[in-house]
């Protein structure tokens, strides 16, 4: 094992593993801290997904903390730090304390920080996150329900979170290269910078980065910063390039999508299967949490409506609908309700033959996947930038899509099948 990866979600996880199984690195992911005996001899990367995101700090440093423990002790020479390339945080955290955590961990004076990502969209310049043609302030990540982001400005942002300086590689300085990137950290270093964002507006910027990080302990970023790790490990004929997969052997059952993100990409994908015929179930939160709607209810709906393919079940609503459920009820709670609805449909589903999911929202993916009693995953082709098919290591032997809600055309939900024999 070369790469160890810590991610705080799951399908940012599920992200960054089909990244790096893209550029020729044999990839398993983990959910949760794997146990430090732990045999990943046949993996050249391991990424371990937490739910790390929108937890305390403190929680997020201990949960991150672990995972960097057992990855070491597995043999990785070199540790990534992965988050949401909409740098989904607040100013509290928990990007700015983990990343410092893992780089006293490490022994680290310096590490980069660089969400970009360009084949979603997401890109940084002079210091700014763009999504699509907008800033991130500017664009639905503003509405979010638990990490609302409102200043694009990732040096000022992160700066609030860390308590070291924050500086910022520009993108005049990555368009010269990977050593002129390399002589801004040592430049950075010596000024007393722990952290430095990294512009990034192309793909070609994040394999100069990628080569620029060749002796860096800790890297921090989007799935996108991993598109240019693993050369270094070619370079050293530490890997050997495997071939990719175009389809994915599924296990035989049905079919079936849950959505729990509300995010604007989720919530146009919903539309796009409604408008094309998908049988589709809408969850009302104020019927989940006054019991009228329980998980037996959907899964019945479910069976009953699924031929050769799949329902789609979603609780995905416009903004001012969710800010008016949460004000009854609390955005924690609120949240929470879907959750565990859709996970406990998850489980009945499985008992009634349904072997292919496909989930939207992370929060909903974590909760699905737990509840499912998942441990690890293989990770399989892609159906968009950064949204793969899995099959889970071990029992249950199920195929997960895990959707990451800002993710996937909007024909998402009804292409995804077509990648599955």
């Amino acid at each position: 094992m070369l790469l160890g990866v810590i991610a705080d979600d799951l399908t940012g996880a599920t992200d960054v593993a089909l990244m790096l199984s893209r550029q020729g690195m044999k990839t398993v992911q983990v959910i949760g801290v794997p146990t430090r005996n732990s045999d990943f001899s046949d993996a050249a990367a391991v990424v371990v997904a937490l739910k790390s995101r929108t937890v305390p700090a403190q929680e997020a440093i201990r949960a991150s903390l672990e995972a960097a423990s057992a990855l070491r002790a597995a043999g990785a020479s070199q540790l990534l730090f992965k988050y949401c390339s909409t740098f989904d945080s607040t100013d509290n955290g928990n990007i700015g304390p983990v990343t410092e955590a893992l780089l006293d961990a490490t022994k680290s004076d310096l590490t980069i920080a660089c969400p970009a990502f360009p084949a979603a969209g997401r890109t940084v310049y002079l210091g700014h996150l763009f999504v699509g043609h907008v800033l991130l302030s500017d664009s639905p990540m503003k509405d979010h329900p638990l990490t609302p982001m409102r200043d694009a400005n990732l040096v000022r942002l992160l700066q609030r979170q860390a308590k070291g300086r924050v500086g910022l590689i520009p993108v005049s300085v990555v368009e010269r290269g990977p050593e002129s990137i390399r002589a801004h950290l040592q430049k950075a270093k010596n000024d007393g910078e722990r952290m430095v964002v990294v512009d990034a507006t192309e793909d070609k910027h994040l394999r100069m980065i990628g080569a620029a990080c060749a002796g860096l302990a800790l890297v921090t970023g989007g799935s996108g910063i991993a598109m240019g790790l693993p050369d270094n490990f070619r370079a050293t004929g530490k890997l050997i390039a495997r071939q990719i997969e175009s389809r994915w052997r599924a296990p035989a059952g049905k079919p079936v999508i849950l959505a729990g993100s509300c995010s604007a990409a989720t919530r146009n994908q919903v539309d796009h299967a409604i408008n094309a015929g998908t049988p589709a179930l809408k969850l009302d939160v104020l019927a989940i949490a006054d019991g009228t709607t329980t998980a037996d209810d959907v899964s019945r709906w479910v069976m009953e409506n699924t031929n050769v393919k799949p329902t789609l079940v979603y609780s995905s609503a416009d903004p001012a609908i969710v800010a008016m459920i949460q004000g009854q009820l609390g955005a924690e709670r609120a949240g929470q309700l879907v959750e565990h609805l859709l996970a406990e449909v998850g489980i009945k589903l499985l008992a009634y033959g349904f072997t292919r999911f496909l989930v939207a929202g992370g929060e909903t993916s974590g909760a699905v996947v737990a509840a499912l009693g998942v441990k690890a995953l293989h990770i399989g082709p892609e159906i968009d930038p950064g949204v793969p098919w899995t099959r889970s290591i071990g029992e249950p032997d199920i195929a997960l899509a895990l959707k990451s809600g800002n993710f996937g055309t909007s024909d998402f939900f009804l292409k995804a099948w077509s990648l599955l024999t």
